[in-house]
């Protein structure tokens, strides 16, 4: 992993200059990408995500969370199994909304991060 990977989404800097990050936020913009894109969605990779987007209008509650750990679980072991390694991963039912927090360690340094991500109606 180098020090500074290409940002996402992807942008320019205001030198012209492609976007870079730190290689501790590239891989949670990794883990960003493999959450929120449908299966089919890249042409190379067709099998690529979670499928999370496609759940948005499923009815919401325990059941779904439940379903949706073991599909994220999942989805980051064949994606990112060689990048970071999970060490927990909930997901929890709002009104309109689901939050998925992931602990996870990198696996080039064993630093140990968590991150949270929200899927649903921005309040």
């Amino acid at each position: 992993m180098s020090a500074v990977d290409v940002d996402f989404p992807f942008g320019t800097a205001a030198t012209g200059r492609t976007r870079l990050t730190a290689a501790e936020d590239h891989v949670r913009d990794m883990i960003e990408q493999v959450l929120f894109t449908r299966p089919g969605e890249r042409v190379v990779r067709p099998d690529f995500g979670c499928g999370l987007l496609d759940l948005v209008f499923e009815p919401n509650g325990p059941d779904l969370a439940a379903a949706l750990q073991v599909t994220v679980q999942t989805a980051l072991h064949r994606w990112l199994g060689d990048v970071i390694a999970v060490r927990s991963l909930s997901v929890t039912a709002d009104e309109a909304a689901l939050r998925i927090e992931i602990g996870y360690e990198l696996l080039a340094t064993g630093a140990v991060r968590t991150e949270a991500f929200d899927s649903g109606v921005i309040r």
